[in-house]
């Protein structure tokens, strides 16, 4: 028996199909639609009119593929809903699929809008679009967009939060003073464990590796005071900035990201409020306060771990003390405590500027904390360097 004997005839086991397969010849066929074509009446018809399908696509030879036609006549419907649409739509992506032919004949006018609204293979089935590659000439001109976008944003953000902070100054009792001691423990508090271990690890490895040129010299007893004086004025502000940057800086654009996500920070502006005197004074203000408090954590550390270390080089507490003293002065303290209220200030005003930046979708808050970690290390190293140009010129 060949195949067109078996699927030349093939209907559901019911006194009233509503589903008929027929196979005119070699190159033609016919499904057949009749009374009630719902998710119920296809039940097990589906399966078997793709089979039926299938089957008749297979024993039609490579050059012939394209003449081939299957008719749909839907002139015998009584009723149709969407499982019908989507019969149909299964039925006719097949067919384009093998590169035959699809003629539908006989749907009722009141049916086409319901079939147009799907539009079966251009919206369901789309080609996928290549995009075209960006020459190097556009790729570096956007780039140079982004960046010029970038910093215009930066500068207009700058420019809102000096007059807020004034304001703030000039309007105390406005100030969202919650938020700036959430804000403050979140950020200050909190660090300090990871703040003290760090540092405790800096002072060690600092100390240890400048012993160990300084010993061929016989100068081993000047590493305690150059060690404290390094991290007084650099180290201990550098190394709280950067775990503030990494921390705090990324929770700031998590929290302000996910409220814009969530269309909150346009609800206050609807209300008549200041987004940036609402969300990001308080963090500004919490930021000034904790990095100085906790770069001065870092440097006791740091220097309490420079003196465990030059014990085993035979340097005595009363020694590291006394160069210590003889090498630090005030004005090197004020000088880190300084760069360090200054890193407080742009790792807390980064986040919440990159937050206030987020777009939509699922990535953008992670996108938003990354763009507010890298953001804040380049802006700590640009200030950085030049907090030492004027510290250079000037000698402070």
């Amino acid at each position: 028996m060949s195949v067109s004997d078996t699927i030349s005839t093939v209907s559901i086991a019911s006194s009233t199909p509503v589903a008929v397969w027929s196979q005119i010849d070699s190159s033609r066929a016919k499904i057949a639609l009749s009374g009630i074509v719902n998710v119920y009446s296809l039940g097990g018809v589906w399966t078997q009119m793709r089979s039926a399908q299938n089957a008749w696509l297979a024993q039609i030879s490579p050059a012939n593929i394209k003449t081939a036609t299957l008719t749909f006549d839907a002139s015998q419907v009584t009723s149709l809903d969407g499982a019908g649409i989507a019969f149909l739509i299964g039925i006719e992506e097949v067919q384009q699929k093998a590169g035959a032919q699809f003629d539908l004949v006989g749907l009722d006018s009141r049916y086409q809008p319901l079939l147009n609204e799907f539009d079966p293979i251009s919206h369901l089935f789309p080609v996928p679009v290549v995009k075209p590659k960006r020459s190097f000439i556009v790729s570096t001109g956007i780039a140079a967009q982004n960046i010029i976008d970038d910093a215009r944003g930066l500068i207009t953000f700058t420019g809102h939060l000096a007059a807020d902070l004034v304001w703030s100054i000039r309007h105390i009792k406005q100030v969202r003073w919650g938020d700036f001691v959430n804000a403050a423990v979140e950020a200050g508090v909190a660090a300090l464990p990871i703040v003290g271990l760090v540092a405790f690890l800096i002072g060690v490895i600092l100390s240890f590796q400048a012993a160990i040129g300084m010993e061929q010299f016989g100068a081993t007893s000047f590493v305690g005071p150059l060690a404290a004086l390094g991290i007084v004025r650099e180290m201990g502000p550098l190394i709280t900035a950067i775990l503030l940057a990494g921390r705090s800086s990324a929770a700031f654009a998590a929290e302000i990201g996910t409220m814009t996500v969530n269309s909150e920070v346009d609800a206050l502006v609807s209300g008549g409020l200041s987004p940036i005197r609402f969300l990001v004074v308080p963090r500004v203000l919490a930021g000034i306060l904790v990095a100085p408090i906790l770069t001065l954590f870092a440097d006791i550390v740091s220097i309490f771990a420079s003196m465990l270390t030059m014990l085993i080089y035979g340097i005595p507490f009363i020694n590291f003390y006394n160069g210590m003293l003889s090498a630090i002065d005030v004005e090197d303290i004020l000088s880190g405590l300084i760069k360090a209220t200054l890193f407080g200030v742009v790792v807390s005003a980064m986040g919440c500027l990159r937050g206030m930046q987020t777009g939509t979708g699922a990535a953008a808050v992670g996108i938003s904390a990354t763009r507010a970690v890298v953001s804040s290390i380049v802006m700590i190293v640009l200030v950085d360097g030049i907090f030492a140009f004027i510290s250079y010129e000037t000698g402070f």
